[in-house]
């Protein structure tokens, strides 16, 4: 049995308090009005990793009559602090500078919250994907890899907490209107009203809070329920002298997969694509899963390597690795080919609907991470997973799969914050803050959920051909 070391333990619990911390920070230096927004751009200094509304303001206000720079610093601010935000996408021209002020003050309280939405979506996204890895390997009888059964189950168990924070911020988001980040709850359909906006008389019946709502239920509830069920017959089966629950684990594994098709389409959509909610891509649920599941399989191999370094899994060899590295390696294949497909298609038509959502990432203030991103998931590993030995190497896997890791939270970082925090993006206390918070968390519910069993799986038929696995 494994235990739970109190080395692990004490930084898991440190990682959640020092998290904490940078979150709470990251409320308390929000501008709650007007003249705190304005405040702040007047003394915002540049230097956080991408040219800010305010540094720009400054620069303009140089070359201003002296008996004009507080007006003129003030306009200056607000237009480039909204040029090319995703809430609603509205012509600058006829719109009061009271409500631009506004429209950047949403953006500014949004900072905190899309901290942690971030890193909260990163670590249940990639728990539920490798759980999906799990029932592919049951679903197909794979028979290289029941002795990392016990891990991909452990890294599956931060779905259930996972899921109670991720509906919580929802509902907080929607009934509670706690902050802005889904701009499609404050429009109208109604051509009259202020809040107009053309884009909800199509979406309205799916972009609705109660209908919005049910459906997050749903998926997490879906999730959860596999899960137990799948677990629980997998515990049972180191007791029974027959395959019963094997058979129902296969069974059950079939269908999860099927219906998690249905649910991550969907999730995609309401949770990350509705943020841009004029924009739209038919790809972007299979480019979702894509940057999740390669998140998933790299941390069941972190895990895997950790758990055999203490000598947990005497039963794992190099050439498990290997293979968790091949996943790792295939996977950002895969999600180059989708990311390349939506990108280059929707860039390539020039239709504004479409390229709406990349010209503030490929060519504004987030080109610097975008361009990043795209190195660190697809270059990087196409240069270092390629070899077959060094896949083999544990400490090699462990740097590669570091940077696949931080590449694909910046994919998640650049899918929701020009859309809710707009172009005067940072990346400090509070979002550094959400990660550690949520890393803590997830790092002392999974290693805790492997207490609970032994972890070396008993009673599946093909656990001696997983333990003698060579290539």
């Amino acid at each position: 049995m494994y235990t739970f070391s109190s080395r692990l333990k004490t930084t898991a619990i440190a990682f959640m308090i020092i998290g904490a911390l940078g979150i709470a920070y990251g409320f308390i230096t929000a501008p709650s009005t007007i003249e705190d927004l304005k405040e702040q751009m007047l003394h915002a200094e540049d230097g956080h990793g991408a040219a800010t509304a305010s540094h720009d303001a400054v620069a303009a206000n140089h070359d201003t009559d002296a008996g004009h720079a507080n007006e003129e610093h003030t306009k200056e601010a607000l237009h480039t602090a909204n040029d090319g935000a995703a809430h609603g996408d509205e012509d600058a021209h006829g719109v009061s500078e009271e409500e631009h002020l506004q429209h950047s003050l949403d953006q500014a309280k949004n900072r905190p919250w899309a901290a942690i939405y971030i890193a909260m979506l990163f670590f249940l996204l990639l728990s539920v994907c490798a759980f999906v890895y799990y029932c592919i390997q049951r679903a197909s009888t794979a028979g290289w890899s029941p002795v990392l059964f016990r891990v991909m189950e452990g890294v599956s168990a931060y779905i259930v907490p996972g899921s109670i924070i991720v509906l919580v911020f929802l509902i907080a988001s929607s009934v509670g209107h706690a902050n802005h980040m889904f701009a499609w709850m404050y429009t109208s359909v109604d051509p009259t009203a202020a809040n107009y906006d053309y884009a909800m008389e199509t979406k309205g019946w799916w972009l609705n809070i109660p209908f919005w709502l049910i459906r997050a239920v749903i998926y997490v509830l879906i999730w959860i329920g596999f899960k137990h069920f799948i677990i629980k017959n997998s515990r049972l089966q180191d007791e029974a002298t027959d395959l019963k629950h094997y058979n129902k684990n296969f069974t059950l594994s079939v269908v999860f997969l099927v219906v998690f098709l249905v649910t991550e389409l969907f999730m995609a959509f309401d949770w990350l694509m509705a943020i841009d909610h004029h924009w739209f891509s038919q790809l972007y649920s299979f480019y979702v899963f894509a940057s999740m599941f390669v998140s998933g399989i790299t941390v069941i191999t972190f895990v895997t390597i950790y758990l055999r370094a203490k000598g947990f899994l005497p039963n794992v060899n190099d050439y498990h690795i290997h293979d968790l590295g091949k996943y790792m390696f295939a996977f950002s294949i895969f999600w180059t080919y989708l990311f390349f497909a939506q990108f280059m298609l929707q860039w390539y038509a020039n239709i504004p609907e479409e390229t709406a959502y990349f010209y503030p990432r490929l060519i504004g203030n987030y080109q610097p991470l975008f361009i990043g991103m795209i190195v660190m998931n697809f270059a990087f590993p196409i240069l270092v997973l390629m070899n077959s030995d060094y896949k083999k190497v544990p400490w090699f896997v462990v740097i590669a799969g570091l940077v696949i890791l931080a590449g694909h939270y910046l994919d998640l970082f650049l899918m929701v914050s020009p859309g809710t925090v707009g172009n005067d993006w940072h990346f400090g206390l509070p979002e550094m803050g959400g990660i550690l918070f949520f890393a803590g968390l997830f790092i002392y519910v999974v290693f805790n959920a492997l207490t609970k069993a032994p972890l070396h799986p008993k009673g599946n038929p093909l656990i001696k051909e997983s333990e003698i696995f060579h290539h």
